[in-house]
């Protein structure tokens, strides 16, 4: 376990969320959580079928780079703790494919004026066969900056500053959120109105510029073992069914427009340590396959 993270073995997290000797006995014992899911995506008019992997470790960042901090090489005032979602979408839309990943990382104290269980950074790419996305945010005090790479005309090079609101949340933070390991907080049968940035992938497969919008967030039972978290904005709603128990795994997530991941398997495990030839074995512990090995 990091220095940062065993200074922090019992912390509240905004709303009431509450980080103690349970959550670092998981989240603190050096490994992942990969999960493999059968994917629904809706692209181009039409339901696609694919993948997902989510991957959820925590990490200790700099606050200097927003990056993972190499031990040794910041000083104790520069790092903090943070839980990382890394999701990995991949579907076929005819001839082509598209790969995409988002990585939110959501600050597990107080840091940049903000409280703990908010995001610190996201982060989006694509790669399809028309070309290829980059965007990152970095949630400061009360503003969000946003930079953003684009292959599309009317996008190229982008470098703005969003405003943030105190209630403000971010779509890509919404899986966290979900598990208990973001901001804010809901009890049973609670429902909260707040300001709610929309993920960067449908900002960026919609060609729209970022903006707050209006949602509502809710957790309600779903019987004896699972909850549901939904959040509901401008007639669109995204729905995760968690499991009750810790660590609170989803188990499903979709969407009113069509997209749904049913979970298949999950395991925790130190997946960067298995690069080598004969690793990809291991995809069967996420019920997943490795990609053929070459297409005839």
């Amino acid at each position: 376990m990091r220095l940062a993270l065993v200074l922090l073995l019992i912390l509240p997290l905004c709303g009431g969320v509450t980080i103690d000797d349970a959550f670092w006995k998981t989240w603190g014992d050096g490994q992942a959580e990969l999960s493999g899911y059968d994917l629904t995506y809706p692209r181009y008019g039409q339901l696609r079928k694919g993948v997902a992997v989510t991957i959820f470790v925590s990490e200790t960042f700099s606050n200097q780079l927003r990056v993972k901090a190499d031990d040794g090489k910041h000083p104790p005032a520069d790092q903090y703790p943070v839980m990382k979602l890394n999701l990995i979408q991949d579907f076929q839309t005819g001839i082509y494919d598209y790969n995409n990943m988002t990585s939110t990382f959501a600050a597990l104290t107080a840091v940049n004026g903000r409280a703990a269980g908010s995001p610190t950074k996201i982060s989006f790419s694509e790669q399809e066969w028309c070309g290829h996305v980059y965007q990152q945010l970095l949630f400061d005090a009360s503003a969000v900056r946003s930079q953003a790479h684009s292959y599309f005309d009317g996008e190229a090079d982008q470098d703005k500053q969003l405003s943030y609101p105190v209630d403000g949340v971010s779509e890509d933070q919404l899986p966290l959120w979900a598990r208990g390991m973001a901001a804010p907080a809901l009890s049973p049968g609670e429902k909260r109105d707040v300001m709610l940035l929309p993920s960067l992938q449908s900002a960026r497969h919609a060609h729209q510029l970022l903006a707050w919008k209006h949602a509502t967030l809710s957790r309600n039972s779903a019987g004896n073992a699972t909850e549901i978290y939904s959040a509901k904005f401008e007639g669109f709603e995204r729905k995760f069914t968690v499991e009750k128990a810790a660590p609170h795994r989803i188990l499903r997530w979709e969407t009113s427009d069509g997209e749904r991941a049913e979970l298949l398997k999950s395991t925790r495990l130190k997946y960067w340590q298995m690069n080598k030839e004969g690793g990809e074995a291991a995809l069967a512990l996420l019920g997943l396959h490795r990609r053929p090995a070459r297409t005839p």
